[in-house]
């Protein structure tokens, strides 16, 4: 995978986990989790496990807080 691959798939995932966070945040975890795997494959890519959890565990931070969204440090495209 190239870099430019690489990138347009973080930015792809980010478009998606700002979506997610913004009109989910206040969802049940497994509503924000399914619109996440919804989102990311509509968007052809990908996270590690490791990743998407994180990024659900920050996710469900933000219900609390007036924190920003989550930010994606790695994605792949799918394929």
């Amino acid at each position: 995978m190239t870099d430019e691959e690489k990138q347009a798939a973080i930015e792809a995932a980010q478009r998606v986990v700002d979506e997610v966070s913004s009109y989910q945040y206040s969802a049940e975890d497994d509503t924000i989790a399914q619109q996440l795997d919804e989102g990311l494959a509509k968007a052809q890519v990908s996270l590690s496990d490791d990743e998407r959890t994180r990024i659900l565990a920050e996710i469900d931070g933000m219900k609390d807080e007036q924190s920003s969204a989550p930010q994606v440090r790695s994605a792949s495209p799918v394929g």
